[in-house]
């Protein structure tokens, strides 16, 4: 017996631009972060490597951009664009997880309930590579927003700052360099950490897309390009 269905706009534009542009920039991340994790094994040169970092902050930029606009719309936007509709807070949650895991024939207009709890983790681990991200940026190749303040409080002569490079000890305190490596540490723990996380978990959302897709059959891929899931009349929620 076919299921009618009927065509519903689920995903707006906001939030598909901020969906392939997180997925771009995060592609980009992970390679350019595994090179240099590996400099050593590549032969990668000093200048080589800071080109790379500096590659990797400037598309960090545009992952914290993106992110922060997806933060913003989570607010103040519509419909499945706010956090009430995509985190796994809303209530009636656990009536919808259980049921989720009883396997019961339900299509869900936006996430169903695995969906968001994937949401809330990598939105937590995003967040975590974007923090430290900016702190590791200000305190390797001294890049805004932290760049300029870790560049003071190393620099020997305060009013000249613009000797602080990367790599250099020119006009660099020795002990004050050492402190400041000291508090990056924690953020390049983290940094790490959360970057084998997302390694991890990324898989498995694409997995949990192919398999909520063959269980619901509602275009759950291409809705993400067009806006547009095919729900059951009466099913969907």
């Amino acid at each position: 017996m076919s299921i009618k269905r009927e065509q519903v706009f689920v995903w707006s534009r906001n939030i598909r631009l901020f969906h392939w542009i997180n997925v771009i920039a995060i592609t980009l991340l992970i390679c350019i972060g595994l090179i240099i994790l590996n400099g050593k094994l590549f032969g990668i040169s000093t200048d080589g490597k800071i080109l790379l970092k500096t590659i990797h902050v400037i598309v960090g930029y545009v992952f914290a951009t993106n992110l922060f606009f997806r933060i913003v719309i989570g607010f103040i936007g519509k419909a499945q664009e706010r956090w009430g509709q995509t985190l796994p807070f809303n209530k009636g949650f656990s009536k919808e997880l259980s049921d989720f895991k009883e396997d019961k024939k339900t299509s869900y207009k936006g996430h169903n309930p695995a969906g968001k709890l994937m949401v809330l983790a990598l939105l937590l681990l995003m967040l975590v590579q974007m923090i430290s991200g900016l702190v590791i940026a200000g305190t390797d190749i001294y890049y805004p927003p932290f760049g300029q303040h870790f560049a003071q409080s190393i620099a020997i002569d305060k009013q000249n700052i613009d000797t602080i490079k990367p790599y250099s000890k020119i006009n660099v305190d020795e002990e004050a360099y050492k402190a400041m490596r000291d508090i990056r540490k924690p953020f390049i723990t983290a940094h790490v950490y959360a970057f084998y996380c997302l390694i991890f978990l990324i898989p498995l959302h694409i997995l949990g897309v192919i398999i909520a897709e063959r269980k619901e059959k509602t275009a759950l891929v291409s809705a993400m390009i067009s806006g547009y899931k095919y729900l059951p009349k009466e099913e969907s929620k």
